[in-house]
């Protein structure tokens, strides 16, 4: 080995092996990463199989108080409408009320008999009392 090259071929063979070395060992360092991710995984999928029921049971009971609510809106939506029709109707009668004591007002004061053709009533006056 006396030559230069061959020393070169034997660093770089070298080197190759400890380059394969390196990465044999981040392989194994990322195994040991992945498998306990796995295992987290696991632990994670199994917690939300465990929590799947009791949240779908609340999304259930949550869905059923949302229908009675808008069920709920649906008929004071109808009430509402129904107290509107009533107040139309109130306000039209009140005010047919109205045009008809104001049509029996202005006919009593049409009808008012004249000052001077009305007979003047004796009446008995009463002396004043002192105070």
């Amino acid at each position: 080995m006396s030559s230069t090259t061959q020393w070169w071929s034997v660093g770089i063979g070298i080197g190759s092996v400890l380059i394969g070395v390196a990465i044999l060992l981040v392989c194994i360092a990322l195994m040991n990463v992945l498998s306990r991710l796995g295992k987290t995984l696991d632990e994670v999928d199994r917690q939300i199989a465990t929590l799947g029921v009791p949240v779908a049971t609340t999304l259930t009971h949550v869905g059923g108080i949302a229908n009675t609510a808008d069920s709920t809106l649906a008929r004071a939506g109808v009430a509402v409408a129904q107290l509107e029709s009533v107040a139309a109707k109130a306000t039209n009668i009140a005010a047919q009320i109205g045009t008809a004591v104001n049509n029996v007002v202005s006919g009593l004061r049409r009808s008012k008999p004249d000052d001077a053709t009305t007979p003047v009533l004796h009446t008995r006056s009463y002396p004043e009392t002192p105070r």
